[in-house]
């Protein structure tokens, strides 16, 4: 029986769910799947510079798992630019580095309950209107 995979750790949510192309209409294409660990693979190589081994360290991962997650990301991210796919970024197998909410209102990404405002955008002020993104 094989080892159950280890979860990835990710930092914290994307700020968005997803990406459409500009001049096609989102329902004539499925869109493309994009797990929150190879959102994260991207972000720490790409945006934040890191180096492979960093990354890794980062995700709490062997390098070789992030090669694989990368490559996978870049795969449907390519896909999805020629293509003219709309994506959407969900599921995996991961865990946040804390907890995490959103806003229902706003949408504003909160790290922890105990770090919620009351912000310009929202008209109510609670935790009813807050989802917690963890698992």
């Amino acid at each position: 029986m094989p080892r159950p995979p280890k979860s990835r750790k990710v930092i914290c949510p994307p700020k968005m769910q997803g990406f459409s192309p500009f001049g096609i209409a989102i329902s004539t294409s499925d869109p493309i799947v994009i797990q929150y660990d190879e959102f994260e693979a991207v972000r720490l190589l790409n945006y934040d510079g890191l180096s492979q081994t960093e990354a890794a360290a980062s995700m709490e991962i062997s390098q070789p798992t992030l090669t694989r997650i990368y490559k996978s990301a870049l795969m449907k991210i390519s896909q999805a630019f020629v293509e003219g796919n709309s994506f959407i970024i969900e599921g995996g197998n991961f865990e946040f580095e804390k907890d995490w909410y959103k806003c229902k209102v706003c949408f504003k990404l909160i790290d922890g309950i105990e770090n919620h405002v009351r912000c310009s955008g929202c008209c109510r002020f609670g935790t009813e209107e807050l989802e917690k993104l963890n698992k």
